[in-house]
């Protein structure tokens, strides 16, 4: 099986049973079109069907993981109730879904930057390898924009309630160190080399352990989150209860 990307966006590599998925767009800190969470998702749904994938990286070309989404692909587009609609939140439902239900672990390699949308998708990965200065932040209420990715539901449980509202609510940016304290990481390095060191050595203790436990393992984590209420999109259920009506004018701002 070979796996080769249908758009420049995306980088793919299979090595020593990791498959890296790169967002390939350096020049704009790998700013998130649709494309490319649909193609990830195509990428991580055909690693399902092959048995020498054990494990799974998400990581972006250059210096950040993410900036999050490319407003620019919005221009146009009249987000009704904060919500941006279909045009991003379908192919990133997908992606979610696409992460939560591999058969293998998925690492998130948040490096530089890893803003709101990127954000959303780092926190369904299984866990999160990053660097002491690379900067988080859900940035949606600076813009007008509420999360329909699942923010409200991952972040709160990775850093409690309290942080988690302090942290949308401001809009406010913290480090790979705070990710780490906080529960957002599992690890935090000095620098890149350092994670990419401690990266691979994880890789190969997953890959060396039982395929068919880890996969048995992975789906009883999901099933216990299904079950206590993680759904990625709550966009169609509840659009009619928010009027956010500054959107426009905080996006052509940007």
């Amino acid at each position: 099986m070979q796996y080769q990307s249908e758009t420049p966006f995306i980088n793919v590599n299979l090595d020593a049973n990791c498959l890296s998925i790169e967002f390939n767009r350096p020049d704009a800190l790998n700013a998130l079109r649709p494309e490319m969470l649909s193609e990830a998702t195509r990428l991580v749904a055909q690693a399902n069907e092959d048995d020498r994938v054990k494990v799974i990286v998400l990581r972006g070309a250059g210096r950040a993981f993410s900036a999050g989404v490319d407003l620019k692909v919005l221009q146009g587009v009249k987000p009704q109730g904060g919500i941006i609609g279909n045009v991003f939140d379908k192919p990133a439902e997908e992606l979610a879904a696409a992460i939560r239900d591999a058969g293998v672990p998925v690492i998130a390699r948040a490096v530089g930057a890893c803003f709101t949308g990127a954000l959303e998708v780092a926190l369904h990965c299984d866990f999160v390898y990053t660097t002491h200065t690379t900067k988080f932040g859900d940035t949606h209420t600076k813009f007008g924009l509420r999360p329909t990715w699942g923010m409200s539901q991952t972040l709160p449980r990775a850093v409690g309630q309290r942080r988690a509202r302090e942290l949308s609510f401001t809009a406010r940016i913290f480090t790979g160190a705070q990710a780490l304290k906080w529960g957002v990481a599992n690890a935090s390095f000095e620098t890149a080399e350092a994670l990419d060191e401690a990266l691979a050595a994880t890789c190969a203790q997953i890959a060396g352990n039982s395929a068919e436990a880890v996969a048995a393992m992975k789906d009883l984590y999901r099933l216990a989150e299904t079950e206590q209420g993680i759904r990625p999109s709550l966009a169609g259920e509840t659009a009619s209860n928010y009027d956010i009506s500054d959107t426009d004018e905080r996006l052509s701002a940007f």
